[in-house]
């Protein structure tokens, strides 16, 4: 349900909207394009993550910077970036995924590519990105969660992501479901995106094949008895072609996902609640027993307003929309900056007589 006080539009006459790019950095893959201020992607590219290293995802970052900016006059970046990053926005602090610790991006990059660089978590570049632009248009209070190698997330409110005390909010795939339960590459185990991300959606398939699950046989002919090549897309494809086993599977993390999105509607009430990434792609045969175990765990439920899960509206480039948008405002920010330096300085006793 859309909201019925819908946020008020601030008037956009004298506004600078230049070009932008947006990179988003995944733990497989690298996406950035080039995105205007109605949030339309003029061009796009996509690398593959050359692997954990720190410079060499620098250098993929810089590159796909210059590729996507030649033609175009481009006034900021903004990186979406799988960790933890600061409340600066400058910092990654730590990430499951790469080998990212208290790495100063912002700086590392802005040294390269002599642009306004703005760094934030990945999850609240999509978030905003959906909310300004996509499915959560209309909406003032957004839970976005984000499900891809593992689960990022954001909650969004008045069009603003909340980061927390130390901007660290929205690290929502590392709550704990499970006491004991599956290592995450946190450190910790029983972490909820290893019950209901793209990992848990692969290595629950992977097992049936390595016990050789005469279930599985759809699967295994799939990719040739070699279980290395097994991947979520495949699963996904699968179990669109009627594989019972693959949407089986689909269903799992669908429904480990409504448990833990009713634990969060209990703590936020938000006025709905948008699923993004990859695994998203899977459509109903993820978010009908997703919602379905939302239902059926929500606290109060049949008396309280049940947000909708809705699917995300903008696929694979909300990250870097979103980092995009991110860098417009950083953008708008420095040039305000030099505006009042290039503004001369008028002494205050000047300024009263102007007043009398």
């Amino acid at each position: 349900m859309v909201d019925p006080h819908p946020l008020p539009r601030r008037s956009v006459m004298s506004r600078w909207d230049p070009l932008t790019i947006g990179i988003d950095i995944g733990g497989t893959k690298v996406l950035g394009g080039i995105v205007d201020s109605s949030g339309r992607v003029l061009d796009r590219q996509r690398r593959l993550t050359p692997s954990r290293s720190v410079r060499a995802v620098e250098d993929i970052i810089v590159e796909l910077v210059d590729t996507l900016g030649r033609g175009h006059d481009v006034a900021a970046v903004g990186v979406g970036a799988a960790g933890f990053v600061d409340a600066s926005r400058s910092v990654v602090q730590f990430s499951p995924h790469l080998n990212w610790r208290d790495e100063p991006l912002r700086d590392a990059l802005m040294s390269r590519i002599r642009l306004p660089v703005v760094v934030d978590n990945d999850a609240n570049a999509a978030a905003l990105a959906e909310c300004r632009f996509g499915a959560g248009v209309g909406h003032r209070l957004v839970l976005c969660v984000t499900l891809g190698t593992g689960i990022g997330g954001a909650l969004v409110i008045d069009n603003r992501v909340f980061r927390g005390a130390n901007g660290m909010a929205g690290e929502f795939g590392h709550m704990q479901m499970v006491a004991d339960g599956h290592r995450c590459e946190c450190g910790n185990r029983g972490c909820w995106e290893q019950y209901a991300s793209g990992n848990a959606l692969v290595r629950d398939a992977r097992e049936l094949l390595l016990a050789d699950s005469p279930v599985a046989h759809r699967l295994r002919d799939m990719v040739d008895g070699d279980v290395s090549r097994l991947s979520g897309p495949l699963v996904t494809e699968a179990a669109r072609a009627g594989d019972p086993l693959a949407a089986e599977l689909l269903a799992d993390i669908g429904g480990w996902l409504g448990v833990g999105l009713a634990g969060m509607a209990a703590a936020f009430d938000p006025s709905c609640i948008i699923v993004g990434g990859g695994v998203s792609e899977a459509g109903e045969l993820l978010l009908a027993p997703t919602r379905m175990a939302f239902a059926r765990s929500l606290t109060g439920r049949g008396f309280r307003v049940e947000p909708p899960i809705l699917a995300a509206a903008l696929g694979p480039d909300a990250g870097f929309i979103g980092a995009a948008d991110m860098a417009r405002s950083a953008a708008r920010r420095s040039q305000r900056r030099r505006r009042r330096r290039r503004e001369p300085v008028v002494p205050r006793s000047r300024r009263l007589r102007a007043d009398l």
